[in-house]
């Protein structure tokens, strides 16, 4: 009976069927090119004809990476004619799908030198960095129109944060800071809404980012979270007159840690959330106080003066529908996205100049935007659409 048994070699059978592919792609590509040739002649070959417009002169070779490997094309070379094919661009080596491809492994976090690697395993031929960077700023152009894009709906809720990055400047490498805010609107859905350099993450810097999310039509926003940067708050009061600002629980806390020693965090971290765990702002304060005593008491002056200095602005939450509070009171949902983009922007290291480092982030955000974190309903806005028609209705009958 063994000698019946056929076996089959699955890698060379892979191997042929993946040439027979390769070169039927190779002779339909020559073979359109040539009938492309005849077509701009005007003539078959040979031929005499007095509406001939110019004549056949040879071929020269040409490498073309598709997705099912490297084909060798025969160019037609014209007298008389410039040959223009609309097969393929160009000076185009690759196929469209490959170039792609490309794109996307670079935008998902792959380093460049890594995609080197992989192109060269999958087609063949090692891409070189400069023809990633050409394809990138393709891209670019893309991802502009997508940051500077309309903002038709209105948001009431926004939050903001600065991403820190390096970047080279005068020949030395220095902190670049770029500004990011999310939205969520009126049916309750998440949205990037921008992003722009911020520079130092200064007063200007913020004032300038939000004007600039104005101008594309930002409207609507009730409550702004973020943490206490510098000259944030006064440029929300400036710009969003109507808006609340709300100081991230969590950066609080780790603003108060600073000053406490190792060994009483988490006894320090149980009572500050106890105060963010009270029924109403009136209760939150009344712990808030009694929280500051027993701080006293622990020989934490500094931390309970913390507490006190900056624990109203931690509680403007809680002028919203409480079925909220706990994605409100903090810049989590955000916190997340800056992980994410340092997760990629650490394989680059130092960027070149600030553009860079805020065309590759917008490249990661719009990534992200795609996917199914912007499917998803992240609050039900009926609670706040209902909480804001009952203040109106107690106005009217006072």
């Amino acid at each position: 009976m063994s000698d019946n048994i056929i076996q089959i070699n699955q890698d060379l059978i892979h191997t042929e069927l993946k040439d027979l592919v390769k070169n039927s792609v190779e002779e339909a590509l020559n073979a359109m090119l040539d009938a492309e040739a005849d077509k701009l002649v005007n003539a078959d070959r040979y031929a005499r004809d007095e509406e001939r417009k110019g004549y056949r002169s040879g071929h020269y070779d040409r490498s073309f990476t598709t997705s099912s490997g490297e084909v060798k094309l025969k160019m037609p070379k014209l007298k008389g004619l410039t040959f223009e094919t609309s097969i393929i661009e160009r000076y185009r080596r690759r196929e469209t799908s490959v170039e792609e491809a490309l794109i996307e492994m670079y935008l998902a976090g792959v380093s460049v030198r890594r995609v080197e690697d992989i192109t060269e395993a999958l087609w063949g031929t090692k891409v070189s960095p400069g023809t990633i960077s050409n394809l990138n700023k393709k891209a670019y152009e893309h991802i502009e129109d997508w940051r500077n894009r309309p903002l038709t709906e209105e948001y009431p809720y926004l939050f903001v944060d600065g991403i820190y990055l390096k970047r080279c400047w005068g020949g030395e490498v220095e902190n670049c800071s770029v500004l990011v805010a999310i939205g969520v609107n009126n049916d309750g859905y998440r949205e990037i809404l921008g992003a722009c350099e911020g520079l130092k993450e200064d007063t200007e810097s913020w004032k300038n980012f939000f004007v600039w999310l104005k101008s594309r039509g930002l409207s609507g926003v009730k409550l702004i979270t973020g943490d206490k940067a510098l000259g944030m708050v006064d440029s929300i009061g400036e710009v969003f007159a109507d808006a609340k600002y709300q100081r991230c629980t969590v950066h609080f806390y780790r603003n108060v840690f600073t000053v406490v020693p190792h060994n009483k965090m988490k006894e320090v971290a149980k009572m500050l959330k106890a105060i963010h765990a009270q029924e109403d702002k009136e209760a939150a304060l009344q712990k808030a106080a009694i929280v500051a005593e027993k701080l006293r008491g622990m020989k934490l002056s500094k931390a309970a003066q913390k507490v006190e200095d900056g624990i109203t602005e931690t509680l403007t939450y809680m002028n919203f529908p409480t079925e909220h509070w706990t994605r409100i009171r903090t810049n989590n949902t955000l916190e997340r996205l800056n992980k994410e983009i340092k997760r990629r922007t650490k394989v680059v290291g130092a960027f070149p100049d600030g553009e860079s480092a805020l065309m590759l982030v917008c490249a990661r955000l719009r990534h992200v935007a795609s996917s199914e974190w912007g499917t998803k309903r992240y609050l039900n806005m009926e609670h706040l659409r209902s909480m804001i028609i009952s203040e109106e209705e107690n106005d009217i009958a006072s």
